[in-house]
């Protein structure tokens, strides 16, 4: 580790750290200098944060939000305990945002979406291989026993997407933002739906398109690397699993016409998404070294900006907050049984950030500072929409384990 803060602490060290100490009363954990100093805590701690150098203890009492996650994948900090118990205690002491308008970040346009998802999604495919379920799935499952493991919860969950927006044999499906492709995939072969999906991920793109070669399924779903902007043509319905987060508000109004002009007058979608309850923007340490360009949007934003707008219903809402938390565990236990082997493509400071950004997320999930909203919406002069609310049957579920 990097352990800057070689010596003794100053006096001044001291009352920085005891500062940082007030700022944080209502956190049960101990914070605790270089050379033994603490501030005892006035709550019983559940971690020790350690400091362990001069400018990681400068730049959290500037700004926690953005240097804490700095210093931690440095070095500069360390956590002695459970880390998910001390991020769990961190958001649950964080203050419930004011109703205020919040500053809103540039938009994302063409340029600058491609290289936001460069930088993420690009990382490899060997690297997401690592720790991912064999369908290269990278968004929240949805797991039908709390016992199921991440590769049966990942098909329920495009099952699950299926089964709500009614999808039929032949019916034509715009999909935006496809990962590796597995839903468009599993749309084409389970349900014999037609499927163009846009992806700005080159990467991703490639290996959705050979993997749509070796199953014979090429003929049912194309695989587009563009921005679903330039999206043409008319569909039956708009998916969207995961994306709506990269968007940013600047583009909704941009999102909700594409929709409409893409959707038959019977259209329908599924909009799938990390979502919050109040708007703020993303923390500042995930949008610098994870997600650039970044926004979970409330629904009363999806509704009021993309949908209502453009003439659409609402016909269902889902939050299922609790299952991306269990989706992040068995991606951290995946992650942490790979972390050898990512370091070697990277490096430790790379392994250190991944850690806390999953960490932090199944914390977020858990504490209910995050949400994971699904969707359901319809022209509203469409009677074409379910009678009743969808039932849980699935009439391939015999498969599912054999899949």
């Amino acid at each position: 580790m990097h352990r800057f803060g070689s010596g003794r602490s100053t006096p001044l060290d001291r009352w920085a750290l005891k500062a940082l100490q007030r700022a944080s009363v209502s956190l049960p954990c101990r914070f605790v200098l270089w050379d033994g100093f603490e501030d005892p805590a006035s709550l019983p701690p559940v971690a020790t944060i350690r400091i362990n150098n001069r400018r990681a203890l400068y730049s959290v009492l500037w700004n926690a939000d953005l240097y804490f996650g700095e210093g931690y994948m440095s070095g500069g900090i360390e956590i002695d305990g459970e880390l998910l118990a001390a991020l769990e205690a961190v958001y649950r002491a964080s203050p419930i945002p004011s109703k205020r308008r919040w500053w809103r970040a540039a938009s994302n346009g063409l340029s600058s979406a491609r290289d936001n998802v460069h930088r993420h999604y690009d990382l490899g495919n060997d690297f997401y291989r690592l720790w991912l379920d064999r369908e290269m799935l990278y968004t929240c499952a949805y797991f039908p026993r709390s016992e199921s493991m991440l590769e049966e919860a990942q098909i329920a969950k495009m099952d699950l997407i299926c089964r709500k927006v009614q999808l039929r044999s032949g019916e034509r499906v715009l999909e935006a933002g496809c990962g590796w492709g597995a839903l468009a995939l599993f749309m084409a072969r389970q349900y014999g739906a037609s499927v163009r999906a846009f992806n700005l991920s080159a990467e991703q793109v490639a290996y959705a398109r050979q993997r749509a070669k070796d199953e014979h399924l090429d003929h049912l779903v194309d695989f587009v690397e563009d921005d679903y902007r330039r999206a043409s043509g008319s569909y039956d319905l708009f998916i969207s699993v995961g994306m709506l987060e990269h968007v940013g508000p600047h583009d909704f109004p941009t999102l909700g016409r594409v929709i409409a002009r893409s959707l038959t007058p019977n259209g329908r979608g599924l909009l799938h998404f990390i979502g919050r309850n109040h708007p703020m923007p993303l923390n500042p340490w995930i949008r610098k070294r994870i997600f650039p360009g970044a926004y979970p949007p409330t629904l009363a934003e999806v509704c009021s900006e993309i949908l209502s707008p453009n003439g659409f219903s609402v016909l269902d809402v889902e939050n299922l907050r609790l299952h991306y938390a269990e989706t992040l565990a068995h991606w951290r236990r995946r992650f942490e049984a790979a972390s050898r082997e990512i370091a070697g493509m990277f490096d430790e400071t790379f392994v250190r950030a991944w850690q806390l950004y999953l960490v932090g997320s199944q914390a977020a999930f858990t504490t209910g500072w995050m949400q994971l909203f699904q969707v359901v919406y319809a022209r509203s002069t469409s009677n074409a929409v379910r009678w009743t609310r969808m039932g849980t049957e699935t009439p391939w579920a015999s498969n599912i384990a054999r899949s």
